[in-house]
């Protein structure tokens, strides 16, 4: 059997310390690693290079972190996509999970700790792609096929993220359980430790595309002081 050949890292970022620093630690880790230093270039390369994951600067020149995030999202196959961002603000952290990063890290970071969380997304998104066994799952319009990672509403199929598709299967195979942002992060995310935001993010996100009325959701529900419930038995009221 022929070894699997190493993953290609794109370090995105205009500060030559990190660039220099972070690039050191993931090829002692084994991992491939070319960079840039902005925006536009890092979508060229994107296209060119193909990329397993990119690890992503919020703060660059000629075109910032999420409009880049963004764009990758478009791609087919689409990066794992990991945001750093030095301000460290909630709303940077959730708008950056809102266009679709796999995860961030707030600067000043340890570089071991990034290294860990290249591999913990990796690694997740390995396994969801490997088929998964069971049938169909259903609740109320929703039909999920997990192994296929297909997901329909009303017939419809919908434009989920990896992480949302694992949260909502995590959900269907969960039902009726009160389960705790900490637990979700664990069970989906593979994190044992992280910022709750990111759970409520994508759980906000999948209502606005499952539920006949995120406003008032009957699939996903908040227990508060808990975390979510998902009521497999709801139905459009």
């Amino acid at each position: 059997m022929q070894p699997e050949p190493p993953r290609r890292i794109l370090l995105v970022d205009d500060d030559p310390t990190v660039t220099e620093v972070v690039t050191g630690y993931l090829e002692r880790a084994g991992f491939l690693v070319d960079t840039v230093a902005d925006g536009r270039e890092a979508l060229a390369r994107a296209a060119a290079g193909r990329p397993d994951l990119v690890v992503l600067d919020l703060m660059l020149p000629g075109l910032d972190g999420i409009e880049v995030c963004r764009s990758l999202r478009r791609e087919e196959p689409a990066p794992a996509v990991i945001m750093l961002t030095a301000r460290g603000e909630e709303e940077d952290r959730v708008l950056g999970l809102e266009v679709g990063a796999d995860d961030y890290v707030t600067k000043p970071f340890s570089p071991r700790e990034l290294v860990l969380r290249v591999r913990s997304v990796l690694r997740r998104r390995a396994a969801a792609v490997e088929p998964a066994a069971g049938a169909l799952l259903r609740a109320a319009d929703l039909v999920v096929d997990a192994a296929g990672r297909r997901a329909l509403k009303g017939g419809r199929e919908l434009a989920l993220t990896l992480r949302e598709f694992d949260l909502l299967v995590h959900f269907l195979r969960n039902p009726g359980q009160a389960v705790s942002r900490e637990q979700l992060l664990h069970a989906v995310w593979g994190w044992e430790f992280g910022d709750l935001s990111t759970v409520t993010v994508h759980a906000r996100r999948l209502r606005t595309k499952i539920e006949d009325d995120p406003a008032d959701p009957r699939l996903i529900q908040t227990v508060w002081g808990v975390g979510y419930r998902f009521d497999a038995s709801a139905q459009k009221g």
